[in-house]
């Protein structure tokens, strides 16, 4: 990574983390013991807060303790916080886990993972979810630059690799399915289906896939950035910045399933784009969209969240993840310039980590959040 002096330029070019909880008035001293304090309770705290658990010698787990099970999508959260948090050893019992009982190895999604297994490691499904796929190769790509490869399978950088080329590739022998549409470049919210989840595009981190994928999916990788920014643009609701959970290729709110509004999945968008621009800076209407979503929720008591449409009207129906909802409002002031930009991530410091059946995905949330807020959520160079 190269320094300038440009602050007009992302974190990868400068290597200039901003900490936006220093910027609100909290000390240096309050944001870390906040940080490894939340890390302690998430990790190896009690039965009330803890999420993830050790599995033998030399595994561990995340668990839903919603749904009760262990899903890609928390696996791969667990091994991008442990590798920010420079946690090596839960990095690789949660990496030997995943890929012992959720590495599938024939079928349609050979070269994937299964998305949701037992706390016993077997199969509840045999699909894979692109959202963990994604955040396993980034992860493994950040733990070869920060720790150096190893034997298999902690050969971090070629897993990362092998995975991408399964998911650019995967189906054209004419069995299995890719997970990015070929034409367009867009994430799909399961291989074998034609729509996407605005949460699932994570153009930074395809920048850097263009980076370090294998060489002849470079151009692929480019390209999807440059479609996923794209994509937020028409999918995210012009007035209240809100997108929906599923939506077509066109960006069009997807309500086939029942998942065309606002709601859980959702919530990750502002915390997406709030990185992007933190990494990248690769887009200024990401500054309007976050000062949109903030705006939305300015008036709003989280106590109160709501299912939405994307045009901003109420269901009856509750938030179920109101802790989630207001830590990536916060985190969406990496690009935030407007009148709440402060007050959100005020909110996010004077709530604290949720507790009981509901908290792994609010607390996933939470962790990525802080991290991101205190400028210590990284890209990790060769």
């Amino acid at each position: 990574m190269m320094n300038t002096e440009n602050t007009e330029q992302g974190a990868y070019y400068t290597n200039q983390y901003r900490n936006k909880l220093a910027d609100c008035g909290y000390s240096e001293e309050d944001i870390q013991k906040r940080l490894t304090d939340t890390w302690q309770q998430l990790f190896y705290g009690d039965d009330h807060t803890r999420i993830y658990a050790h599995a033998g010698e030399d595994m561990g787990y995340m668990v839903d303790t919603g749904n009760h099970d262990v899903r890609s999508e928390g696996m791969s959260y667990g091994m991008m916080m442990a590798v920010q948090m420079n946690n090596k050893d839960v990095f690789d019992r949660i990496w030997k886990w995943t890929y012992t009982y959720m590495f599938m190895t024939e079928g349609l999604h050979a070269g994937y993972f299964a998305w949701s297994c037992n706390l016993d490691g077997s199969k509840r499904s045999y699909g894979p979810a692109p959202d963990g796929e994604e955040f396993f190769a980034m992860a493994l790509f950040f733990a070869s630059h920060r720790w150096g490869d190893g034997e298999a399978p902690f050969n971090y950088s070629q897993q990362a690799r092998d995975l991408l080329r399964t998911c650019v590739h995967n189906g054209e022998d004419g069995e299995g399915y890719p997970m990015w549409n070929p034409d367009n470049k867009l994430i799909k919210f399961i291989p074998d289906c034609e729509f996407s989840d605005p949460s699932y595009h994570l153009p930074h981190f395809y920048d850097l896939f263009a980076l370090w994928a294998y060489p002849e999916d470079h151009t692929f990788w480019q390209e999807a950035a440059q479609a996923s920014r794209a994509y937020l643009k028409v999918s995210c609701h012009p007035i209240t910045g809100l997108s929906p959970e599923y939506a077509h290729y066109d960006g069009t709110p997807n309500h086939d399933k029942g998942y065309g509004h606002f709601y859980s999945d959702a919530y990750r968008v502002a915390a997406n784009i709030g990185l992007d621009y933190e990494w990248f800076r690769a887009d200024e209407w990401e500054v309007e969209e976050a000062n949109k979503i903030q705006a939305f929720f300015s008036d709003k008591s989280p106590a109160d969240y709501r299912r939405y449409t994307i045009a901003g009207e109420p269901f009856e129906e509750k938030s179920l993840h109101p802790v989630g909802l207001l830590a990536t409002n916060a985190m969406a002031s990496l690009a935030a310039d407007g009148p709440y930009a402060k007050s959100s991530i005020e909110l996010f410091w004077q709530t604290p980590i949720r507790t009981g059946d509901r908290r792994y995905y609010d607390n996933c949330l939470y962790l990525f959040a802080l991290l991101a807020l205190s400028g210590n959520y990284r890209i990790y160079t060769p």
